[in-house]
């Protein structure tokens, strides 16, 4: 089979990640990418939970290419207004 990439972009992470050791092949790239995907729900279905935690969000960002990037909250408040009821 034949696949053809419209976006050059696409080509060139699959390439990035197979460099970095992530991927062997292109195929185990599209096999990881097929198998995380959400199945679109039926019609009235809610989503299946992903089964996903805190702890891989965690871990995800721990794994970022920039490790010295800090991420910070930061709350602000809301504009409001006065009301007369």
């Amino acid at each position: 089979m034949t696949i053809d990439l419209k976006q050059p972009e696409l080509e060139a992470l699959i390439r990035l990640r197979m460099q970095t050791g992530r991927y062997a092949s292109v195929e185990e790239a599209l096999l990881e990418a097929l198998r995380t995907a959400p199945l679109p729900a039926k019609a009235g279905e809610l989503p299946a939970p992903s089964g996903r935690t805190g702890a891989d969000l965690i871990a995800a960002m721990q794994a970022c290419p920039y490790p010295d990037f800090e991420f910070e909250k930061t709350r602000s408040a809301m504009p409001v207004r006065d009301v007369t009821l």
